[in-house]
């Protein structure tokens, strides 16, 4: 049977189990619009921008592990698009982004709205598509994915003429794939495993590094059996939190530049760290000459190009990681390391990270600690990128699987708000707080149209200090306290919710942070909360460009402190 390219697409998108797509109309792309009505299973959200489209396609892809799919028209809606695809491209988030393209025979000629958007996003897409012909059109969706789902997951764009949605070809959808070139490697090599656990079960001061692969694998359990068998300490990453529950016995935090300052000392002085689904990026290590100089590197990835790309590799694995790690945990052998954790229990009380200090104004720590103890870290965090988001790391414990949804990798200001978007349609069950800084919000605020409209019951937290935060208190700590780009003036975000249809209450008085809490919390539908914070708290631990994770700057001892519980 003989449909229009637009009708295909549509097609294809309800055979991968597409429900909701996030976009934006425009010329290019209004043959598609004029098709969604044939299909009513595909709900589509209007968002007031495409960066937002994107970021919700990406919150959604990491709260479900499905596919988010993001739609924009030709020219600057597939460019505003870019931002959103690079964040998804770093932190491995399987995103399909479709994008309008002028007609063929316009093509190369700068016609109205004409981009090269295949070309532009060539180094942030795991692979991309440009259809000139509709009989290709299901065979490249089937592929585009296939591509962003298997393997290390990632972001793929579909760019198509607008005369190609309008074509007829013969719908045949294929069951199946041939990619020669693609064969992601699931299994890891039984030798390499071998080699791993006796490397465990070697060790006297070992540590495993859980990053997000874990999250993506849902090696949840297996992580947890292999820690519990071989009684090995669980750090993370920044974006593993979430994959081994925080308030475990064996859990020891996260590493990095603002990771607890024990954590950081643990990796340093480890014989034996088993690196299992994470990269070594630079925030993780600090100065990679002085990465965990004593121990031999485990490596466990599912993808070949990060082995070895940045810091040294001993023992190394290419393969999925719950695959790996069921392997795996059929040869450690139980083993106790008492005067290792007795050395962990030492330094981490010589190392407090999760106090906080006594202070008559509102401490963020303690507004983020406050969510917690009301939610019973019962909810999924979104943050945007800054301040606020080191706090949410700190200062929620979380125990429930993949329960932060963060921009890691490039680090992405605006993030939070369209990311929640796309989490709570993924999760439409469970509770959304959006943790946002007062600079950050701005830069998607207008998203909040889309909550109404959608009526997307997510609670807001703004964590209003002011500043730039993170730009002021590097200015601060490494620029003499030269302030340029910042304070930042910002709007009555009461009075912005409330015009877009929102309840919002402003807390000013730290006794009113409870209370405001669990007001949002009894609200059936989306709240924000405008916390005014102290204007220049600082982040710590902060480790300083340059230098070695056991260098962090940690914070001042207070004379009285609130116990972390």
């Amino acid at each position: 049977m003989k449909k229009t390219g637009a009708q295909i697409l549509c097609e294809g998108l309800v055979k991968e189990g597409v429900e909701v797509i996030f976009g934006f109309p425009g010329g290019a792309v209004l043959p598609l619009y004029d098709t969604f009505p044939q299909y009513p299973q595909l709900r589509h959200i209007l968002v007031r921008h495409e960066q937002g489209a994107a970021h919700a396609a990406d919150g959604y892809a990491r709260a479900t592990g499905k596919a988010g799919v993001c739609l924009a028209t030709s020219g600057p809606g597939a460019t505003n698009l870019v931002t959103g695809i690079a964040n998804a491209c770093l932190d491995s988030s399987p995103v399909v982004a479709i994008t309008g393209q002028v007609a063929r025979p316009f093509i190369g000629k700068d016609a109205f709205q004409e981009i090269d958007i295949t070309g532009i996003t060539l180094p942030i897409t795991k692979h991309n598509y440009l259809v000139l012909d509709a009989k290709d059109l299901a065979r490249v969706v089937k592929e585009a994915f296939f591509i962003a789902q298997t393997g290390r997951p990632g972001p793929v764009l579909i760019d198509i003429p607008r005369d190609v949605l309008q074509q007829e070809a013969e719908f045949v959808y294929p069951d199946s794939v041939d990619l020669p070139g693609y064969k992601p490697k699931l299994f890891g090599h039984p030798a390499q495993i071998k080699k791993v656990a006796e490397t465990i079960n070697g060790a006297e001061r070992p540590i495993i590094i859980a990053g997000r692969g874990v999250i993506i694998s849902k090696a949840f359990a297996e992580l947890r059996e292999l820690a519990e068998k071989a009684q090995i300490p669980v750090i993370t990453t920044f974006l593993g939190i979430g994959c081994f529950p925080e308030t475990h016995v064996l859990s020891f935090g996260w590493l990095g530049m603002h990771g607890m300052a024990y954590a950081n000392k643990a990796v340093h002085n480890a014989d034996v760290i088993a690196a299992i689904g994470m990269r070594f990026d630079d925030r993780a290590t600090g100065v990679v000459s002085a990465f965990a100089p004593q121990a031999k590197v485990i490596h466990i990835d599912i993808d070949p190009a990060e082995i070895g790309k940045n810091v040294r590799v001993d023992v190394p694995v290419v393969g999925d990681v719950k695959n790996v790690l069921e392997a795996l945990n059929q040869q450690v052998v139980p083993c106790e390391h008492m005067d290792w954790f007795n050395q962990l229990d030492q330094w981490r009380q010589e190392h407090p990270a999760l106090v906080i200090r006594e202070s008559e104004a509102v401490l963020p720590q303690y507004v983020i600690r406050q969510i917690y103890e009301v939610t019973k870290g019962n909810a999924t965090i979104v943050t945007g990128v800054g301040q606020h988001q080191m706090w949410a790391g700190q200062f929620f414990f979380y125990d429930k699987p993949n329960s932060l949804i963060s921009s890691g990798g490039l680090g992405t200001m605006g993030f939070e708000l369209p990311g929640a978007i796309g989490a709570k349609v993924g999760r439409l069950d469970e509770t959304v707080w959006c943790i946002a800084g007062d600079g950050g919000f701005q830069m998607t605020i207008q998203e909040l149209a889309t909550v109404v409209q959608e009526n997307v019951a997510i609670k807001i937290a703004i964590i209003n200090n002011g500043y730039l935060g993170m730009v002021r208190q590097w200015q601060q700590l490494f620029y003499g306290r030269r302030y340029v780009g910042t304070p930042l003036s910002g709007p009555d975000f009461v009075k912005i919710a409330e015009a877009y249809g929102i309840p919002a209450l402003r807390v000013r008085d730290k006794i009113e942070v409870i209370s405001a809490i669990e007001k949002a919390m009894e609200q059936e539908g989306p709240f924000l909360i405008d916390f005014i914070v102290e204007p220049e708290e600082n982040v710590f631990p902060i480790v300083p460009p340059g230098a070695a994770l056991v260098q962090a700057m940690e914070m001042p001892k207070p004379e009285k402190v609130t116990p972390s519980g």
